[in-house]
């Protein structure tokens, strides 16, 4: 906290014994500046921006009432605080004072005691105010890194686990990073909508679009021969796959078990086990229907469709987007939510572009571009 010997005081007024007074009662303690009208007070109050002001009212010109005034209306002074030092002694003249926002009101002649316990009580007060706002100011800080220490812990664990799935997967790459801003172009598009826009607030869409990555996580628990085959799965592996849900699901459960309650892996969990889930009940891995599928999982399911639509595989080539915008259609209200169809429609230029811009090979942009 800083000492308060080394607090300026600005004596304003118009006689030379009232100020003579004044800096034999306080310069032994304090560093003493002097105006003697009001504009110099002024002039100085912005500039050197004193302590305190000890501030007569009756002075030629600007009184101190007018000085006052103006250094209250001004956001680089008001802070300082201000003590009137008058002859003036009528309860009106104080009142008037304190509401122009002076903090004391001194009447001369001076007692040399009573001056110094005011200004030092004021002084004190001033200085532990300014020691509270910078310890406030710390804090926020200390606040500020730890967010962004947890924010960058949370960014760190999801892209490690979504790696995994990466390296089992070598076509998941360019998935991933599409999906993800397939899904935070849908939730910006819903954010004002009357069935969404109580879900999509910002730390929502922040973390959808985070935990994107992870919807396929499940896949590591997929056996090679199946996950890698280089054509059409046959029934029985299909059943296989679909397992991935389920896989993903209890990992990612687990972390959340380590740790605790409103953990940030919620939404990824929920898009993991149910991005297969189908608006009319036809989907997988327990059937869900409608609003019984979390939104997270109807966001992942219009992504990953799409994707899948417009990405080369071993065992088809890319759709054009025209034909898979299309398709995207011709599921609303079975496969797809009917509100989030209807966002994807309004944003399929800008999944064009997010495809075009993450696609894996020459074929994939040219199909983009039909």
């Amino acid at each position: 906290m800083r000492d308060l010997s080394k607090c300026t005081i600005l004596v304003v007024d118009d006689t030379e014994t009232n100020i003579d007074i004044l800096m034999e009662t306080l310069g032994d303690t304090y560093e003493i500046s002097v105006a003697m009208d009001g504009p110099t007070a002024l002039e100085y109050a912005k500039t050197s921006l004193p302590d305190l002001i000890l501030l007569d009212v009756v002075m030629p010109g600007m009184d101190g009432y007018e000085v006052c005034r103006r250094i209250k209306a001004d956001p680089k002074t008001r802070h300082i605080p201000i003590i009137f030092v008058t002859a003036m002694a009528e309860r009106e003249d104080e009142t008037r004072g304190l509401e122009l926002g002076a903090i004391d009101y001194l009447t001369k002649p001076i007692s040399p005691p009573i001056v110094l316990a005011r200004v030092k009580n004021h002084l004190e007060l001033k200085v532990a105010k300014e020691e509270l706002e910078r310890q406030n100011v710390i804090l926020e800080q200390k606040v500020e890194e730890r967010t962004q220490q947890l924010t960058l812990t949370q960014e760190v664990t999801i892209e490690s686990m979504a790696v995994l799935a990466e390296y089992r997967d070598p076509e998941t790459g360019g998935h991933i990073k599409r999906t993800k801003r397939y899904v935070r172009a849908l939730a910006n598009r819903l954010k004002d909508h009357p069935r969404f826009r109580d879900y999509f607030i910002h730390e929502t869409i922040d973390l959808l679009y985070k935990s994107a990555p992870l919807h396929d996580i499940g896949k590591i628990g997929v056996p090679d021969q199946i996950l890698m085959k280089p054509d059409k799965l046959t029934n029985e592996e299909f059943e296989v796959m679909k397992q991935h849900t389920g896989y993903g699901h209890s990992a990612i459960s687990a972390a959340e078990k380590k740790l605790g309650g409103n953990s940030f892996l919620r939404f990824a969990r929920e898009i993991a086990y149910t991005h297969q889930e189908k608006w009319d009940g036809s989907g997988y891995p327990q059937g869900l229907k409608g609003d019984e599928i979390p939104i997270s999982g109807r966001l992942m399911a219009l992504a990953d469709v799409y994707d899948a639509l417009i990405s080369k595989r071993v065992y088809k080539p890319p759709i054009p987007h025209s034909k898979a915008v299309a398709i995207i259609k011709e599921g609303q209200g079975t496969h797809f939510d009917p509100d989030i169809v209807a966002a994807f429609i309004e944003a399929a230029e800008e999944f064009r572009q997010i495809a075009f811009e993450f696609a894996e090979c020459e074929l994939e942009r040219q199909a983009l571009s039909l």
